[in-house]
């Protein structure tokens, strides 16, 4: 079975950029294979990698409710359907979930996404699941288990306060989370007292293990203004090395 790596945490606080950089880190240290699902309705971690994305989860589930082709059945032409929406790269590959059904209505895109990573699990030795803001969706997923869950904030004292709701969260929601950590995101170097307060209670008083801290980058902003893949990013540079660290913490490298 897979490990599952799993990010939330409130709009805004660079999860997909964690996702992307946790992606670079995973394919750096051959941990592969890897799959990445964007399972934002506003997909965009495909735009941090320069990947080009063709088909999505939403699109075959409108599929779906059309005539089939003659002699397959829905099982049949969906798996069909999802391996050719898997975007495949030399390092790892991506599935995406795309606009759900109608407005607020995600239940049919969640439930083809759990149909899809529970028919491609075994292909992978680690599944990164960048979430939209919030639990709920991530609740819906009927994953069995998740091995990591990394909840992303950013400097702020709200930011800090929602990953520390969200960890409260994980125990009426009944997820099966083995480890959870917070990351906190495009913090100021050095951090102010006052924030490194917030971060001390909220790891203390929610169980959260602190990763650790990742600054703010203009490295990475302008990589991503020049649509160049985070993947090519150098790995001697600052900011690579700081993720890097953080990722090391977890998974005990």
């Amino acid at each position: 079975m897979p490990q599952i790596i799993a990010l939330a945490g409130k709009g805004g606080t660079g999860k997909t950029t964690t996702a992307a950089l946790l992606l670079k880190y995973l394919t750096a240290r051959k941990m592969t294979p890897a799959l990445a699902v964007d399972a934002d309705a506003n997909a965009n971690l495909n735009e941090l990698l320069n990947v080009e994305v063709r088909n999505t989860l939403g699109k075959i589930r409108k599929e779906l409710k059309g005539d089939l082709p003659p002699g397959m059945t829905r099982d049949q032409y969906m798996e069909m359907k999802i391996h050719q929406a898997l975007i495949e790269e030399s390092s790892f590959d991506l599935m995406v979930m795309g606009q759900p059904d109608g407005p607020g209505c995600y239940c049919a895109a969640n439930q083809y996404l759990a149909m899809t990573m529970d028919r491609l699990a075994d292909n992978y030795k680690y599944i990164i699941v960048d979430n939209e803001a919030g639990m709920e969706h991530l609740s819906r997923l009927n994953l069995r288990k998740i091995d990591y869950l990394l909840i992303v904030s950013d400097p702020s004292a709200r930011g800090i306060l929602t990953a520390r709701r969200i960890a409260e969260l994980t125990g009426p929601l009944q997820l099966d989370i083995r480890q959870q950590y917070l990351i906190v995101n495009r913090a100021p170097d050095p951090i102010p007292s006052a924030l490194q307060e917030k971060i001390n209670a909220a790891v203390t008083e929610s169980g959260l293990l602190l990763a650790g801290i990742i600054p703010a980058s203009q490295e990475l902003v302008s990589q991503e203004l020049s649509g160049a893949s985070y993947l090519q990013l150098d790995e001697n540079s600052a900011i690579i090395r700081q993720a890097f660290a953080v990722f090391d913490l977890i998974f005990g490298r």
